[in-house]
């Protein structure tokens, strides 16, 4: 154990006990319902990473003060040089000058989510369990979260997880991918939407009966180990901007949860080169009137072409206004633009015609953003950032663009497999009564 004095973490809700960084992310939700955020942010220099270092690299120094004093701290390097095995490309957009494209698709199921999920599974795997039975990771899922922690704890002895899904608010393939792991992974499809999910999800954490007799532990954007790892790539980008640039890079962050945009945010708090950060929805509005200065109000989810994104009642939210705790200052911060099905489908449909390039149906929100930007004489930096490969969405992108798309081998592995998943009622008793019958 390092004599560094740890960064504690306590829970948005200012109830219980401040903890180590291991313990947060061993319970994913805190006990009085909040999610875990830091004492305080750390300042970090943007020199003291390496120009010439690797993702993994830039992650080891990012993270290493928010592990601090922790037994984690020495294994720090080898969980991000397990996690980050695949690259986050800055790529240059013909559409305009001055533009990036965070990809982030390039991971084992072809959504940003992957970073995440890698990095707390191999946290997870360091940390020793007092109690021998087996612990039930619970994933809600919009989308693209489900599988990429299916693929991270896939065979893991003594783990086994359970994802719950909206039925039918899914794209084909995704529900495929949820599906076709086996093993210790089950898909759940819910009869409801995804806050239903979520939902769940929490009440099962919260349930200290049912945590008494099943050892339980989260893999959302509500875990801290899958929210700051997120943080990273944000680094990694801005550091290899600034150093050729000069100056800071601003992102344009296709959202619905929140926890992405959180971890690109936190990376501004801290001191590294980002400007500013601007909200991509879809058209479910909680946020985009939230940030036009309406009171916030979730709201059941509507359902969308960019379906990952479909949340009426954004978990992070919570740690959003931990970050800004002045509602005011919050709000010129940061906006939000709402963009509708069929926005989405020009905005594919025209750069696809006009550039040869093809977007998800959730990237294609920051795209019509970063349009409309351009429009109204925006000339500084952007990256919009690229959260899942079109081919996860041929149903929606293939029509208009007019041909197949190519698919990721990784992908075409798992959309070969056979995929099985059971029916679920959306209530927290429906969730209880199976994990007790599966336990």
């Amino acid at each position: 154990m390092s004599d560094v004095e740890p960064l504690r973490y306590h829970s948005t809700r200012g109830a219980g006990p401040a903890v180590p960084i291991s313990q947060a992310i061993a319970a994913g939700l805190a006990p009085d319902g909040g999610l875990y955020v830091p004492e305080a942010l750390p300042s970090i220099d943007p020199g003291a990473f390496d120009p010439q270092g690797a993702l993994a690299d830039t992650a080891a120094t990012l993270l290493a003060p928010f592990f601090a004093g922790d037994p984690l701290a020495s294994e720090l390097p080898g969980i991000c040089a397990e996690a980050f095995t695949f690259a986050a490309p800055l790529r240059a957009l013909p559409a305009h000058p001055d533009t990036v494209m965070l990809e982030l698709f390039h991971g084992p199921t072809s959504a940003f989510k992957d970073f995440g999920a890698r990095f707390l599974a191999a946290c997870l795997r360091r940390l020793p369990r007092a109690d021998a039975r087996p612990l039930t990771i619970l994933v809600a899922t919009s989308g693209d979260t489900g599988a990429a922690v299916a693929a991270a704890f896939h065979r893991q002895p003594n783990v086994r997880v359970a994802i719950l899904y909206p039925d039918g608010r899914v794209s084909p393939r995704q529900a495929r991918q949820l599906g076709c792991f086996g093993d210790n992974v089950m898909a759940l499809r819910v009869a409801g939407r995804f806050d239903d999910c979520q939902r769940m999800v929490k009440a099962a954490l919260n349930d200290t009966a049912l945590q008494a007799q099943l050892p339980l532990a989260s893999a959302n954007s509500i875990s801290l180990g899958r929210l700051l790892p997120q943080m990273s790539y944000y680094a990694h980008a801005a550091l290899g901007w600034w150093r050729e640039h000069g100056t800071p890079l601003n992102f344009i962050v296709p959202t619905g949860n929140l926890g992405n945009a959180v971890a690109g945010l936190w990376v501004h708090e801290i001191g590294l080169p980002i400007g500013t950060v601007r909200l991509a929805c879809n058209a479910n509005p909680t946020l985009p009137d939230y940030f036009a200065g309406a009171a916030y109000a979730p709201r059941e989810a509507i359902a969308t072409l960019a379906n990952a994104m479909d949340v009426g009642a954004p978990s992070n939210f919570e740690r959003l206004r931990w970050t800004f705790p002045d509602e005011a200052a919050l709000r010129v911060q940061l906006q939000a633009h709402s963009v509708d099905d069929a926005t989405i489908q020009q905005a594919i449909a025209r750069h696809a015609r006009e550039y040869d390039e093809v977007f998800c149906p959730h990237t294609a929100t920051a795209i019509h953003s970063l349009d409309r930007l351009r429009s109204e004489g925006n000339n500084a930096p952007w990256a919009v950032v690229a959260t899942a490969h079109p081919a996860k969405f041929e149903s929606v992108v293939e029509p208009l663009i007019g041909h197949p798309l190519a698919v990721p081998a990784s992908l075409a592995a798992m959309l070969a497999r056979p995929a099985a998943s059971e029916p679920l009622a959306p209530t927290d008793d429906a969730l209880c009564d199976w994990l007790l019958a599966h336990g």
